[in-house]
C-alpha cells in the first residue's frame, strides 16, 4: 500500500453526494478515505471498506498522516467565512506532496440571477445569497491555490442534488410535498449518481476546469412536484402562491436566483453521458426501479 504508484482519494465531507463518488471510484484507487463530523459516520465508512477520520474544522494528526500519500482530494464541505479545509490547512501543498489533482463541489448558486436565461461556465457570477458570496470566494480561494502550486483543479457546479432517499417521493411519503408556484421560475436539477460519474471521469482522465453538472431540463418546481404525485396515483397538494407562502428565508433565496444552465462543456469536454437527463425521465426511473428509497 505505500508504493510509489498508490492511488489514494481523499474526500472532505463524506457525504450524500461523494458517498456516489467514492462508489465510482473505487475501482480507480488502492485507498479511499473520508472524513466526518460523527464518530458514528466514520464507524461506518471503516466498516463499509473506507478508511475515515474525524474532520471538525481542525488540524490533527491522523488527518496529516493521511494526506501524506494522497494523489487526488475531493472537497464537499460548504464554506463559511473561509472554506474550512484551507483555513485549517493552510499548508496543504505540504502536506500532501503526491497531490496531482484536486475537485472542488461547488453550486450554480454562484450564477446568481439571470431572469431565466440560459448560463455556461463562462457566465457572469452574480451570487444573491450570502452562501453562494462564499462559494464564489472559496472557488477563488481553491484556483490560487492550485495555479500557484501547477496543481489541476476540477470545479463542479451543482444544480439541486436528488438521489435514494432525497427526492419529491420521499417528501411525498412524509407529507412534506408542496407546489410553489413563482411565474417564470425554472431550476435545474441533478442526480447523485451523476455527480459520481463526472468526479471519477475528470480523475480518470487528468481533467481540470470549470464545469456545470446538472441535467437537460431546466423546469417549473411545481411541474415536478405534479408529475411525482402523478407517478405515484395521488392528488397533488394544492399550488401556492410564492409570494404569499411562509416558508425559511433560505428557501425564499432559492427563489431570487432564475437561471437555465448549460451542461454542453461537461458532455463535450469530460465526455459525461447522464444517466438522469430530465426530470420526467429521471422520476419514472426512480419509480419504476423503486430506487427513491433511502
Amino acid at each position: 500500500m505505500n508504493g510509489i504508484n498508490m492511488r489514494k482519494l481523499f474526500i472532505f465531507g463524506f457525504g450524500f453526494s461523494s458517498a456516489a463518488i467514492a462508489e465510482q471510484a473505487k475501482s480507480d484507487f488502492d485507498v479511499i478515505c473520508g472524513t466526518s463530523r460523527s464518530e458514528g459516520k466514520v464507524e461506518m465508512l471503516r466498516s463499509g471498506g473506507f478508511e475515515a477520520e474525524i474532520f471538525d474544522g481542525k488540524p490533527t494528526p491522523e488527518l496529516e498522516a493521511q494526506l501524506a500519500n494522497t494523489t487526488h482530494i475531493v472537497i464537499s464541505i460548504s464554506p463559511g467565512e473561509e472554506d474550512p479545509v484551507l483555513a485549517a490547512f493552510p499548508d496543504l501543498i505540504k502536506l500532501a506532496p503526491k497531490l496531482q489533482w484536486i475537485g472542488y463541489l461547488s453550486t450554480v448558486g454562484v450564477y446568481g440571477h439571470h431572469e431565466g436565461a440560459w448560463v455556461d461556465e463562462t457566465s457572469e457570477l452574480r451570487p444573491v445569497s450570502k452562501r453562494s458570496i462564499q462559494r464564489v470566494e472559496a472557488e477563488k480561494a481553491w484556483m490560487k491555490l492550485a495555479i500557484e502550486n501547477n496543481i489541476l483543479l476540477s470545479i463542479f457546479r451543482l444544480s439541486g442534488i436528488y438521489g435514494a432517499g432525497r427526492n419529491w417521493f420521499v417528501n411525498i411519503e412524509k407529507g412534506t410535498s408542496r407546489r410553489m408556484v413563482k411565474p417564470g421560475q425554472v431550476f435545474n436539477r441533478i442526480h447523485r449518481e451523476d455527480i459520481g460519474q463526472a468526479v471519477v471521469l475528470a480523475m480518470r482522465k487528468n481533467i481540470g476546469g470549470i464545469f456545470n453538472i446538472t441535467d437537460d431540463d431546466p423546469a417549473p418546481p411545481q411541474d415536478v412536484v405534479t408529475y411525482a404525485h402523478e407517478l405515484m396515483g395521488k392528488e397533488p397538494p394544492p399550488e401556492i402562491d410564492f409570494e404569499t407562502a411562509d416558508i425559511s428565508p433560505m428557501a425564499r433565496s432559492f427563489y431570487g436566483e432564475n437561471k437555465r444552465v448549460s451542461n454542453k462543456k461537461s458532455k463535450e469536454i469530460l465526455g459525461l453521458e447522464y444517466q438522469w437527463p430530465n426530470y420526467r425521465f429521471s422520476l419514472k426511473r426512480l419509480w419504476d426501479e423503486g430506487s427513491w428509497k433511502a
